[in-house]
């Protein structure tokens, strides 16, 4: 204020307010109405021409748009797949089987994950950043986390790794793992279900802990231990002993790029809206919750299905199933490909659109701005899980079964393989842990996800947790973790006695680490999970299962899961050690000033 208007009592505004009221007055106006020769050849003819775009035009609008998009789908593909490629020529000496079919089922891959991806940006995201803002303030609390749980259910459905688990059920004999047969096949709706009410019970945990500012610590503790009991009795039971792979791989297939960000936005939008989302910490701790609910929903659904039924009930259903699908000449058109994808992808994305517009039209009364741009991302959507199902099918689910196939006949007699074992037993099994090591490392260290949240990390702790150091330490416990589950299958060693022991010493350093260290080593695992790595792994899982005739080829991706846990809270650990340490030694040698009252004058 100046001198002279001092009288007058001066009140301070946000920015943001001023902008508002300044700008009340604007008006957005057509390109049409302001161009003087468009103008009068609406006034000839009636009506504006509006802009013509030759052929040229529209390729060199949209081609940097796509270009962009495919080029990232293509770095987290391509790399794998020559990876793989290479490895089984000129080390297994082997040639990939039908090598257009899986090229084209690669391309489809990318192609259905670039539309996808675009999709969820345009047409699922703003849903749930609308509902994550908005609900709060338009509804009570009860309905608010009754459709975060829903919503929980509904991303599960559309998380594209959710395919390659029904896939499974066809690979399982069911007279070696009739309950794990049953689990997949009879029950698989059910299954994919209590998964995604595990999801919706984190969802709604996880908004209530970032509402009320609770420490993720008493949650890992009080979500795990149950579990890890339930792995126990699971453990006691020869036939249920062969589902524990199968739970605890569930853990890792829920974390993905639909659930993620959708659960994310519904979280901290809610709690931005209740004051509570400036936190740093402010959305870790969901996508833990949702990687170990859905582990101890899969556990008890066994038991349930234990309780009901008997391993020869299972199997003489199994046997009358097949009989009948072999008397019938001619399947169903959305039991056989293209007609089962096509199927597959609308059951994922429509339901889940519903549900979304049911809650903005009826709960929050709103309508959704860009309505066009949504609808065009939500066909996109569609078609890219399309798309992809398509890939899965012909393209990684192939190539992963292939290489979990051939694998073995670098150590092992293969029937398949000629002049199996290609090598020694030592040097043919280093061969493959060390391949399964550097599909892991690599695989991770590639991840979008893991960079973003290294970035996260390093602003989170003022750059004493670098970047650098985050994705090296995730993606070390990756490939440490695949090898294990690679060995975990090659021995057939039980899966339990290496689960149980690692989560245990996960709980012991988590007990002795800081919050910050705790939400970001337990959400790391989450990052690892992508739609590309999590096929693969579970189809090379099941393929060397099936090569070494071991009853299941699970247990590969819970392992992946819980060593980038050990390994970020180690590197945790060893990094507050090295700032106490510093800071020691600054203390040490800068002077200690004495107080007032100590300090004695010698006479002069």
């Amino acid at each position: 204020m100046n001198e002279e208007h001092s009288g007058s009592s001066a009140e301070s505004i946000r920015f943001s307010t001023y902008l508002r009221y300044t700008c009340v007055n604007q008006t957005t106006v057509s390109f049409n109405a302001v161009s003087e020769q468009l103008k009068i050849k609406a006034e000839t003819d009636g009506a504006g021409p509006g802009l013509g775009l030759r052929v040229l035009d529209w390729f060199r609008l949209l081609f940097p748009y796509t270009r962009d998009m495919l080029v990232e789908q293509m770095k987290a593909v391509l790399p794998l797949v020559f990876y793989i490629a290479i490895f089984t020529v000129l080390v297994l000496h082997q040639s990939l089987s039908d090598p257009i079919v899986v090229s084209a089922g690669v391309a489809a891959i990318i192609l259905g994950l670039m539309l996808f991806m675009e999709g969820l940006k345009r047409g699922l995201m703003p849903f749930g950043e609308a509902i994550g803002v908005t609900l709060p303030a338009k509804a009570k609390l009860p309905v608010v986390m009754l459709i975060a749980m829903l919503l929980g259910i509904g991303v599960t459905f559309a998380e594209p790794a959710i395919g390659a688990l029904k896939t499974a059920g066809s690979i399982v004999d069911v007279e070696k793992a009739p309950y794990l047969y049953a689990l997949l096949n009879e029950w698989s709706g059910t299954l994919v279900l209590v998964v995604g009410v595990g999801v919706g019970l984190a969802t709604v945990l996880g908004t209530l802990r970032l509402l009320n500012g609770w420490s993720l610590k008493p949650l890992i503790f009080a979500a795990l231990i149950p579990t890890l009991l339930l792995t126990v009795v699971c453990m006691l039971d020869a036939n249920l002993s062969q589902v524990i792979g199968l739970a605890w791989d569930c853990g890792a297939v829920t974390t993905g790029p639909v659930t993620v960000p959708l659960v994310l936005a519904l979280g901290i939008g809610m709690a931005e809206a209740a004051g509570k989302g400036k936190s740093p910490l402010a959305g870790f701790g969901i996508v833990t919750m949702a990687s170990l609910f859905p582990i101890l929903g899969v556990l008890l659904l066994a038991l349930f299905v234990a309780s009901n039924t008997t391993p020869e009930a299972i199997i003489l259903a199994a046997q009358q199933l097949s009989a009948a699908s072999a008397s019938v000449e001619q399947s169903v058109w959305y039991q056989v490909t293209p007609g089962q994808e096509i199927l597959g992808g609308m059951q994922a994305i429509v339901p889940l659109v519903v549900f979304l517009m049911i809650v903005m039209k009826f709960v929050i009364r709103e309508d959704l701005s860009r309505l066009a741009i949504v609808m065009y991302g939500i066909t996109l959507c569609v078609l890219g899980m399309i798309i992809f199902n398509l890939g899965l099918t012909f393209g990684l689910g192939k190539i992963g079964a292939m290489v979990g196939a051939m694998l073995p006949g670098a150590f092992a007699l293969i029937d398949t393989i000629a002049n199996s074992p290609l090598y020694s037993f030592t040097l043919g099994m280093t061969i493959a842990l060390i391949f399964a090591w550097l599909l892991g490392f690599g695989a991770t260290l590639a991840e979008p996800a893991l960079n973003a949240l290294g970035m996260t990390v390093e602003n989170l702790t003022q750059g004493s947790f670098r970047k650098s150091m985050l994705m090296y330490a995730v993606s070390l416990g990756v490939g440490t973790g695949i090898t294990l589950g690679v060995m975990k299958i090659a021995f057939d060693f039980p899966l339990a006695y290496m689960l149980i022991p690692l989560y245990l010493l996960a709980l012991l350093l988590t007990l002795f680490s800081t919050e910050e260290y705790v939400n970001i080593a337990w959400d790391s695992a989450g990052v690892t999970t992508g739609p590309v790595t999590v096929p693969l792994v579970l189809a090379m899982g099941l393929g060397l299962g099936n090569a070494v005739d071991v009853v299941e080829g699970f247990g590969i991706l819970s392992m992946a899961s819980i060593a980038p846990i050990i390994s970020v809270l180690t590197t945790g650990l060893w990094v507050s050690w090295k700032v106490k340490r510093r800071h020691k030694q600054v203390d040490e040698h800068t002077p200690k000033s004495k107080p007032m009252g100590e300090i004695q004058y010698e006479p002069t």
